[in-house]
C-alpha cells in the first residue's frame, strides 16, 4: 500500500511528521488529489468556495488545508477501516484506507492532530467532539507512538491520567463511528449532545 514505513515517536517535532507524510504525498494519485482538492476549495473557474468543504469542518483555528483534510475523510469514508484495541492505559488504532490518496490524507490528518495535541494547539473545529477537551489541556500526559506501514496506520497512545485514558478510549470509539458511518455518525452525536 504505502511501501515504506514511516514511524513517528513523541518529541520529534513538526519536521519529522512532516517529513514522515511528505514521503506518502510523493505518490501520483495524493498529488492529483491534492490539486483536485485544492481546485474545488478555491473554484477553479474563480467562483470561490463551494460544498467540498462542508461549513461544519472549518474551524476558528484551523487551516484551510486541514479543513479540506477532514472533507476528504469524511466524502471518503466508505474507503475506511479500523480496528482498535483498548489497554488498560490507553489505546491501539489501526486505521487503513483501500484508496492510497485518501491514505495520505488520513496519515496528515493523524500526525496533525497529534502534533497539535502535543503542542496544545486546539484547532476549534465547530463539529469537535468535546472528548477532546482534555487532550488539549493535557496532552503532556499522552504518550504516543505512530507508525505508517502496508497494514495501515498503527496509533498507540497511552497515559498514566485515568481521566485522560478514558477519553483517548472514548475519542478511539467516536473515530470508529465516523470512520463507519461518515457525517451521520456526527450528526447523532450533535443531536445526543443538544438533548443533554
Amino acid at each position: 500500500m504505502i511501501g515504506r514505513t514511516a514511524r513517528i515517536r513523541r518529541g520529534l517535532g513538526l519536521a519529522a511528521l512532516a517529513l514522515a507524510t511528505a514521503a506518502l504525498w510523493q505518490t501520483g494519485a495524493a498529488a492529483q488529489m491534492h490539486g483536485q482538492m485544492h481546485n474545488r476549495m478555491h473554484g477553479a473557474d474563480g467562483s470561490g468556495h463551494d460544498t467540498f468543504i462542508m461549513p461544519g469542518l472549518r474551524g476558528e483555528n484551523a487551516s484551510p488545508e486541514e479543513s479540506a483534510e477532514l472533507a476528504t475523510l469524511f466524502n471518503n469514508f466508505p474507503t475506511l477501516s479500523r480496528e482498535v484495541t483498548n489497554l488498560p492505559d490507553g489505546i491501539r488504532t489501526v486505521t487503513r484506507a483501500s484508496d492510497p490518496a485518501v491514505m495520505a490524507v488520513l496519515v496528515s490528518h493523524a500526525t496533525g492532530m497529534i502534533a497539535r495535541v502535543e503542542a496544545a494547539d486546539d484547532p476549534r473545529i465547530f463539529i469537535q467532539s468535546p472528548t477532546l477537551d482534555i487532550f488539549f489541556v493535557r496532552g503532556d500526559a499522552i504518550r504516543s507512538d505512530v507508525e505508517v506501514t502496508d497494514a495501515g496506520l498503527v496509533v498507540v497512545q497511552t497515559s498514566d491520567d485515568p481521566e485522560v485514558v478514558a477519553a483517548l478510549q472514548l475519542h478511539a470509539a467516536e473515530i470508529s463511528d465516523m470512520a463507519e458511518r461518515g457525517m451521520q455518525a456526527v450528526h447523532e452525536m450533535m443531536m445526543t449532545r443538544l438533548r443533554n
